[in-house]
């Protein structure tokens, strides 16, 4: 519901911009949020439309009508295609493309998976977060499982945290592994500086990846992973700290040069099995990469010689 605010610019306010003179009178919004308003053209001053660069003398009139922040609303349904890779009346399996935001957050209030899955089934407005029960991060593809009752959720969350979800992953990984196959354990926590980043830190949270190289190039590898935890970024924060950092990632492999720019982080769900929440049976998915991780493989294979390990 939006709410509107009378008020009156102080003296002591004269020869501010209006967006500043607003940030001081209500302190309980952002500077952000206040100039949003502005640029939306629903703040008054003296009875005519303000910008936030303004400027008051002081004793104007001001109506602002406070519009709610879009984390406050209710998440809306949008018609954004679905790969819909198999769905009954419990269970949806979608087979996410790069770029698709999982989860609306800062930055993306919309055009989310949520928002589709809102559309693609309405019913589903009933549930926490839709139905999504783990994700994936903007720039990774594949499977994701989403719940269509309050029973299924409460089964598959029981079931990632019981380690029972088989989730496995192709990568493209920097550089030339000695091993063949293994498997990392290392606990991961928000980085103690960069707040934005996870790290593996002392006090984190245990987490485990289980990898294996399946062919090895002279510059990268592709890679299979198995998690069998979830952290966030968990593949992208332990191949990095094993040192070698997913090809194209913009958070973890800043400061590694790479054989060709690939413009997101190559990672890929391949594949998905779990006990199906309602009958019990074992189900399993596999998706097949997107075109731009099969181009990123055929050009290591014509021009990154391969050597087999």
């Amino acid at each position: 519901m939006t709410q509107t605010l009378l008020l009156t610019i102080p003296g002591e306010h004269a020869g501010l911009r209006l967006d500043q003179s607003l940030a001081a009178l209500l302190p309980e919004h952002s500077r952000s949020r206040i100039q949003a308003w502005c640029d939306a053209g629903v703040v008054r001053l003296e009875g005519r439309p303000a910008t936030r660069k303004t400027k008051v003398y002081g004793g104007e009139a001001v109506e602002l009508q406070v519009l709610p922040h879009a984390s406050e609303q209710p998440h809306r349904p949008e018609a954004i295609d679905l790969d819909v890779i198999y769905e009954d009346a419990e269970v949806l399996v979608v087979n996410k493309p790069p770029s698709l935001v999982t989860h609306p957050g800062a930055g993306n209030w919309s055009g989310t998976l949520l928002n589709a899955l809102l559309h693609h089934c309405p019913a589903l407005a009933e549930l926490p977060r839709a139905g999504i029960v783990h994700r994936l991060d903007k720039d990774t593809s594949g499977l994701l499982v989403v719940a269509k009752t309050p029973q299924a959720q409460a089964c598959l969350v029981r079931a990632l945290q019981a380690r029972t979800v088989r989730r496995v992953y192709w990568a493209v990984a920097l550089g030339r592994f000695e091993q063949g196959q293994g498997t990392i354990e290392a606990p991961i926590g928000r980085h103690p500086v960069q707040r934005t980043r996870m790290a593996v830190v002392p006090d984190g949270k245990p987490a485990i990846t289980h990898y294996r190289v399946l062919r090895q190039y002279r510059s990268a590898a592709w890679v299979e992973c198995r998690l069998e935890t979830g952290r966030t970024h968990q593949i992208r924060v332990h191949l990095a700290h094993i040192g070698h950092p997913l090809l194209g990632d913009p958070v973890y492999a800043t400061h590694r040069r790479a054989p060709i720019r690939f413009h997101r982080q190559a990672l890929h769900a391949r594949a998905l099995a779990l006990q199906h929440p309602g009958s019990g049976q074992a189900m399993a998915w596999e998706a097949p990469p997107p075109e731009d991780f099969r181009q990123l493989l055929e050009w290591l294979e014509t021009n990154d010689p391969k050597n087999r390990s």
